[in-house]
């Protein structure tokens, strides 16, 4: 895929009558954007400069509030080369010894690691996914506490392909990654073949609606680190992919939305067994029960 010259960034934010600040980044998903993230306070996109029809930001702001309740929301817009992009994600990024035994590192650092360490070498790029969010380091952590020598897991929503190097090199047998945002495939891919997990990891372009998840068959566990509002849609199909006795792991959440997104999967039958928190963010261990 081609990747667009600049990118219109939509920043979001619900003014006080907004009761849930999930429906914004929802909107804006609605809207086209290719994925959301939450910087202090904001739910921010970006936008190809092809499917831009204008750069007008009251026009923005009228778009979002058109998916909210009563209450207004401010939108700020504005345009960023890609070379810009490409630079801006490096800044910051080093080596983090998330677990006892998980380090994350981009390529150009060389971590301090012991011979019992696990590595995983990740540029991020056009997809989310490295050790400075709290979502990704959740579930990190998780995930070393959970696998198993062997097991299949599915990771639904991929991004950079973290979630899945860490699976194979925790000991899974064979980990699918589902992403559904094209321009993300390359750097997964790239990031799969740099820690040498390719013969356990298989990176999919592929639809990640409940059907599409469901349709994989059963894992022995299934990890997804994707805003709260999709996660709420894909829980039916990701209990039809953990087998019974299996797991899950749900992130992307922030932690005064987490009693909404646990008690969803509390529903569906799983058990919650873990939440760890980091900052403002929350992730979750649920196991289904085998009988």
């Amino acid at each position: 895929m081609t990747v667009p010259a600049r990118w219109l960034v939509v920043r979001a934010r619900a003014r006080d009558g907004v009761p849930d600040e999930g429906l914004v980044a929802d909107a804006l998903l609605s809207l086209g954007g290719r994925a959301v993230q939450y910087d202090e306070g904001w739910w921010v996109t970006h936008l190809a400069a092809g499917d831009v029809d204008t750069d007008d930001p009251r026009s923005w702001r009228d778009r979002v509030a058109a998916f909210l309740p009563p209450g207004g929301v401010d939108v700020e817009v504005g345009w960023q080369e890609h070379g810009d992009w490409a630079e801006l994600w490096k800044r910051g990024l080093q080596p983090r010894r998330i677990t006892p035994r998980l380090i994350v590192t981009p390529s150009w650092c060389d971590p301090e690691a012991g011979t019992a360490d696990l590595v995983i070498t990740v540029d991020p790029g056009l997809a989310f996914g490295n050790a400075e969010h709290g979502t990704t380091r959740g579930c990190l952590r998780l995930l070393d506490a959970v696998v198993r020598p062997g097991d299949r897991i599915l990771d639904v929503g991929a991004g950079s392909g973290v979630l899945s190097i860490a699976a194979a090199l925790l000991g899974a047998g064979h980990v699918a990654a589902l992403e559904a945002d094209a321009l993300a495939i390359p750097t997964a891919r790239d990031n799969v073949a740099a820690n040498g997990v390719g013969d356990r990891v298989e990176v999919h372009h592929a639809e990640v609606g409940p059907d599409d998840v469901a349709d994989r068959g059963l894992h022995d566990g299934v990890v997804a680190n994707i805003q709260r509002g999709i996660l709420e849609r894909l829980l039916p199909g990701i209990r039809a992919a953990v087998r019974p006795g299996g797991w899950m792991i749900l992130s992307g959440v922030p932690c005064d939305e987490w009693a909404i997104m646990s008690a969803g999967a509390l529903d569906l039958g799983f058990e919650a067994a873990t939440v760890d928190r980091d900052g403002e963010w929350c992730s979750g261990l649920f196991n289904r029960p085998s009988g």
